[in-house]
């Protein structure tokens, strides 16, 4: 079983940068094992898939970040990372961090339903 904390959320201005960061600890199985992303949500919408990164190291991104974010994994370290660069106001939302054993597909199109651990959440709030 996985549980996972996330760190490294607050305040920035639009065009600045944040990191993101997701400690996994995982009772002595790797993280190697799962699908890992990030999603994020804003009161009152449906939560979103950002990027995702997969056993093999295959990443995945929402249109509306490709470019911009950069998900990344240490598999040794059981931690996953989000760069958030080139900040806008419409990424202010609730970034979680979630894994999947084995799903069907590691996409933001997967859908959080496929995810079965997440973590409590840290804001993002970007400021114009």
């Amino acid at each position: 079983q996985v549980q996972l904390v996330e760190s490294g959320g607050g305040s920035a201005q639009a065009g600045g940068s944040l990191r993101l960061s997701c400690a996994a600890s995982t009772n002595r199985v790797s993280i190697g094992n799962y699908c890992m992303g990030w999603f994020r949500q804003i009161p009152g919408k449906e939560r979103e898939g950002v990027a995702t990164t997969g056993r093999f190291g295959t990443t995945s991104y929402a249109d509306s970040v490709k470019g911009r974010f950069t998900i990344s994994r240490d598999n040794a370290k059981n931690t996953l990372t989000l760069q958030l660069n080139s900040l806008k106001p419409e990424d202010t939302a609730m970034y979680y961090c979630a894994a999947a054993l084995y799903p069907r597909s590691c996409a933001v199109t997967t859908g959080p339903t496929a995810f079965g651990t997440w973590g409590q959440g840290t804001q993002v709030t970007v400021s114009s």
